[in-house]
């Protein structure tokens, strides 16, 4: 009698050819890319808009420093501001700026305001900032910074 062989079903590899591991290179490869394509965009971020690509303007140097002569500005509820203002000119303005624009700014800023919007140093701060801005915007670059050399509310 014959024996009949019985062959067993082929193996998940052996149907595909030997190609399970094809696919895990390709998936391999893929991600590679993928990971390669994100590291060369963020570079080309970082070089681009955080700095990297431009060098940034040096800052001014300082230059004189014209005092200006001290206003009283009414606050409201019958209080006052006595406001002495000192700007720090950058170097290269030739001459002491006029500080009509500063102190008609400073004017606007300050009129009216309640004393409690004034009192705390942040406040105080704060309004000094914003006063700069103004400031540094009608001289178009000449001043660079202004000092409070009197700041008395009653």
């Amino acid at each position: 009698m014959a024996t009949a062989k019985l062959k067993a079903a082929p193996s998940a590899e052996e149907a595909t050819g030997g190609g399970a591991k094809k696919p895990k290179k390709k998936i391999l490869v893929i991600a590679g890319a993928v990971l390669l394509l994100l590291a060369a965009a963020a570079a080309a971020y970082f070089l681009l808009f955080a700095g990297g690509g431009e060098a940034e303007e040096p800052a001014p140097e300082p230059g004189a420093v014209a005092t200006l002569d001290a206003i009283t500005i009414n606050l409201s509820d019958g209080h006052f501001l006595k406001l002495k203002l000192a700007l720090q000119a950058t170097a290269e303005v030739a001459e002491a700026p006029d500080g009509s624009k500063a102190l008609d700014l400073a004017i606007d800023q300050f009129s009216n305001k309640p004393v409690d919007e004034l009192s705390s140093d942040k406040a105080r701060n704060l309004a000094k900032q914003e006063l700069l801005e103004k400031i540094e915007k009608a001289y178009e670059g000449e001043i660079m910074d202004i000092y409070f050399t009197e700041f008395v509310m009653q």
